[in-house]
């Protein structure tokens, strides 16, 4: 997606460790236009599905998910919970994560009563490194019994193994933009 790599050039900022810092306009700071352009393309590229739910992680995934949703006509949006709350009742579909950027391991967790097997799922997250955050949440689509239709991801680090686990497992993978590689604080995408 040619306008979501433009703004990764002019907006965004490396930090030490490859870290990209897209908070100006992605997620912290959210531009409203590109996040409307990025669900579009999202259900472009899922058109053949019958997606029924989209599923996410807190925090940075959901105002990413909840306008794609309006693309797939409105469906409901799902996230997972990085902790223990009061609000969540009932069995829970729970998986560990280990989290690239913060250095943590963690639970997610999602009320069993939001996914069910009659669900068909589309994963949304606005970055893909390491993969763990997608396996946690795969894992939880699995947990549910809900078919799995893929997993839509913004900005994946393609120097990193994250994509390439998820696709040898078979996983449907859309990265809207591929950053092959990080030079001098200088971004080159795939």
């Amino acid at each position: 997606m040619e306008l979501l790599k433009q703004r990764i050039l002019q907006d965004g900022h490396i930090k030490p460790g490859n870290i990209i810092k897209v908070g100006s306009f992605l997620n912290h700071q959210m531009d409203i236009t590109l996040l409307n352009q990025i669900g579009e393309e999202f259900r472009r590229r899922f058109a053949s599905s019958n997606i029924t739910k989209i599923l996410t992680i807190e925090a940075s995934g959901i105002g990413i998910a909840t306008i794609t949703a309006q693309h797939f006509g409105n469906i409901p949006v799902v996230f997972a919970k990085k902790s223990q709350s009061k609000n969540l009742d009932g069995e829970l579909l729970v998986s560990r994560v280990q989290s690239y950027t913060r250095g943590t391991v963690f639970d997610i967790q999602v009320a069993h009563k939001f996914l069910s097997p009659t669900d068909e799922i589309l994963i949304i997250d606005d970055f893909l490194a390491r993969g763990q955050a997608l396996l946690g949440l795969i894992d939880i689509v699995n947990q549910s019994g809900a078919k799995l239709a893929g997993c839509g991801i913004v900005i994946e680090k393609g120097f990193q193994d994250g994509g390439q686990i998820i696709r040898e497992k078979g996983v449907r993978l859309e990265s809207l933009a591929i950053i092959d590689s990080i030079e001098n604080g200088i971004v080159h995408f795939g």
